[in-house]
C-alpha cells in the first residue's frame, strides 16, 4: 500500500568503498554497452527500473544475468570482463564504482584482457 523499498548498504551489500556512481539509461535494446574490463575498479550493477542482461567474465569461466529487480545487483571485480546489454526500453543501470574515472585502468580488448589474465596464472 506505501510502495517498495530498496536499500544498500555500502561496504556491506556493496563489497567496497564506493567513490563514484553513474547510471545508463535511454540505451535502444539493440546496443551493446561495457565491453571492458578493470585493472583495479570494482563495480557492482543494479538495474533500478526495467531490465538489463549482464555478462560477466573472468578469463576463465563466462556466466550470463538478468537484472530485472532493484533490491538485486551483481559485483564485477576488478579483471573481470563486463558487457551489459538486451536494456528494456525503461531500463535504468545504475553502477557504482570504486575509483574516480580513469581512462588507464580500462582493458578495451578483449585478447588483451585474455593475455593478461593468462600472464598473471
Amino acid at each position: 500500500m506505501r510502495g517498495s523499498l530498496s536499500a544498500g548498504e555500502f561496504e556491506r551489500s556493496v563489497p567496497f568503498k564506493t567513490e563514484r556512481y553513474f547510471l545508463v539509461y535511454d540505451v535502444p535494446t539493440a546496443e551493446t554497452r561495457g565491453e571492458h574490463a578493470h585493472r583495479i575498479c570494482h563495480q557492482f550493477l543494479v538495474a533500478v527500473k526495467g531490465s538489463v542482461h549482464v555478462v560477466a567474465d573472468d578469463g576463465v569461466n563466462r556466466e550470463e544475468f538478468v537484472l530485472d529487480k532493484p533490491n538485486a545487483g551483481i559485483h564485477l571485480p576488478p579483471m573481470t570482463w563486463g558487457i551489459q546489454y538486451r536494456y528494456s526500453a525503461d531500463a535504468v543501470l545504475m553502477v557504482f564504482a570504486s575509483h574516480y574515472y580513469d581512462a588507464d585502468d580500462y582493458i578495451r580488448n578483449y585478447d588483451d584482457f585474455k593475455s593478461l589474465i593468462q600472464q598473471s596464472s
